[in-house]
């Protein structure tokens, strides 16, 4: 019987390629958040279900990949749901999870570290997370978010600055057609009333109206009707929604949300909207920002501005976030505000690798030193010197003849094959062939240091 080799679905192996253009944009997005002066941040991979659960809402619980009991825990937990013990299978067998989001466990170190975290925190953190859900293109069940949070503090700067460190990391990606989605809970939450929606049922409208993108108006109705929200409500909450949307800036669709808003915490998120777009003047970002009314970002913890990125064409978004003062509270026992935004690394590195953005063989090796068997130690020798000045070098393992060499060369994408037998050895220079056109030069050994980063340089092939 054979093995199946494949990653799990929805999981994927990287090879050096992949793991080259994932470090060259990783490292893009670090330099852009420290810039802002963002601290780095690492969690477990997992956490205790006590800490993740009834965070994300209904759906969002049901996506947590759960981590099965071990030992004598576990077959006491079997032992007591055979005696009948009214608890839910996923709870009793359960204890930890692997981590949904990278905000619930910043919220869980916030109350675990207050003491030694600086008054306004800070911080970023790229790591994966996990959602047990179904595998599509650009969509894992394992995946990498590279998220910025600011906690500590309720002032519209923060979103301002959250807002502006992804602009900056997506334009130094070279896109230029992106845009931010804005929108604010509170501000929907008044639209919601205004349409005739009890309060009881504001989340489950909200759960619906953040699958407008994917199912379109229809599906959403359809959806708030199967939910228990009546037809005539449902209706009018949509096409207040589109009508907004349809206005064509974001002047014309804040005149339009003020004429619909009526309570104050819809109307203190309405001024809100006002003072983020006036910001974004400040930080460059305004001709990036669209009020986007049917925005309202699916989990549960948002409690004001919230925000996507939207790029034409692509399906779903490159990222997203908002402002949740209700979350960390919920472990300091006390409140601490909080406003973050997560890019997902994974569909942007699918649309660079679309656009051309990664150049051919980008950070190949250097110099392959070919290897004869007679001056093996001389070569590994100067491979080591080479290392020293900041090359990547490999020498070939075995004594060969050309052919092999020269292939393995080109597997590797080598820049360079470099020659040292017994005739080089005699003339104290290094030989060096260029692989793109198989120009040949030579470095002297006593000039060593000072003439192959030189050469090197002066031999390079820019495509």
């Amino acid at each position: 019987m054979s093995i199946n080799t494949n990653s799990p679905s929805g999981t994927r192996d990287f090879l050096a390629s992949d793991i080259r253009k994932r470090r060259q944009v990783i490292k893009v997005i670090q330099e852009v958040y420290e810039s802002f002066g963002f601290e780095p941040l690492e969690t477990p991979a997992f956490e205790n279900l006590s800490t993740l659960l009834g965070k994300y809402g209904e759906e969002g619980d049901q996506l947590l990949f759960r981590i099965l009991l071990r030992g004598e825990k576990l077959q006491e937990a079997v032992a007591a749901q055979n005696v009948g013990r009214d608890v839910p299978a996923e709870r009793l067998y359960a204890d930890l999870a692997l981590k949904y989001d990278l905000t619930v466990p910043l919220a869980r170190v916030m109350a675990r570290y207050a003491g030694q975290l600086p008054k306004f925190y800070k911080r970023y953190q790229i790591q994966p997370v996990w959602r047990a859900d179904r595998p599509a293109k650009g969509r894992f069940r394992e995946f990498m978010q590279c998220d910025v949070d600011v906690c500590g503090s309720t002032a519209l700067t923060v979103e301002a600055e959250v807002i502006a460190a992804v602009c900056t990391v997506l334009e130094r990606l070279q896109f230029n057609d992106f845009s931010v989605a804005l929108n604010h809970r509170e501000v929907l939450r008044g639209l919601i009333e205004a349409a005739g929606i009890a309060a009881e049922m504001e989340g489950t409208a909200l759960v619906a109206v953040d699958k407008w993108d994917k199912i379109g108006k229809e599906g959403v109705a359809a959806e708030l009707v199967n939910r228990g929200i009546a037809a005539s409500a449902a209706t009018k909450l949509l096409d207040l929604l589109e009508a907004a949307s349809a206005a064509p800036d974001n002047i014309a669709r804040l005149a339009m949300l003020r004429e619909n808003l009526k309570r104050p915490s819809a109307l203190k998120g309405f001024d809100d909207l006002q003072t983020i777009l006036q910001l974004s003047v400040a930080t460059g970002t305004s001709q990036r920002l669209a009020l986007s009314p049917n925005l309202a970002r699916g989990l549960s913890y948002y409690t004001g501005a919230i925000f996507e990125v939207v790029v034409p064409g692509v399906a779903g978004s490159l990222g997203g976030g908002g402002r949740y003062d209700g979350l960390v509270g919920m472990f300091a026992g006390r409140e601490i505000p909080a406003c973050g935004f997560s890019l997902g690394l994974e569909r942007i590195l699918l649309l660079l690798e679309e656009r051309g953005y990664f150049a051919e063989n980008s950070n190949a090796l250097d110099i392959l030193f070919t290897n004869f068997g007679d001056t093996l130690s001389d070569t590994l020798a100067l491979a080591t010197r080479a290392r020293k000045l900041g090359l990547t070098c490999d020498v070939y393992p075995e004594s060969a003849g050309l052919k092999p060499q020269f292939n393995y060369a080109a597997a590797l994408g080598a820049r360079f094959v470099a020659f040292f037998g017994e005739r080089e050895k005699a003339s104290g220079v290094l030989r060096l062939k260029r692989q793109s056109d198989g120009k040949e030069f030579s470095a002297a050994l006593d000039r060593f240091e000072a003439e192959l980063p030189k050469s090197l340089s002066e031999n390079l092939v820019f495509e």
